[in-house]
């Protein structure tokens, strides 16, 4: 299956408490910090969640 690069573009400070825990899921910690993780809907369904907070690297 596919991998995708997922990267920390902004704060989760003011965010609700299931999108930070959505990014502490997908492992990602610091701006600008990046994470590799297989494309599986489930994962999908989480960048989703924090399409606002990340940017899909190709």
């Amino acid at each position: 299956m596919a991998t995708i690069k997922i990267q920390k573009v902004r704060s989760t400070i003011k965010c609700s408490q299931n999108q930070k825990r959505v990014m502490e899921a997908l492992g990602l910690r610091k701006m600008n910090h990046v994470v590799e993780h297989e494309a599986t809907p489930a994962i999908l369904g989480m960048v989703d969640k924090v399409k606002h907070l990340v940017k899909v690297i190709d």
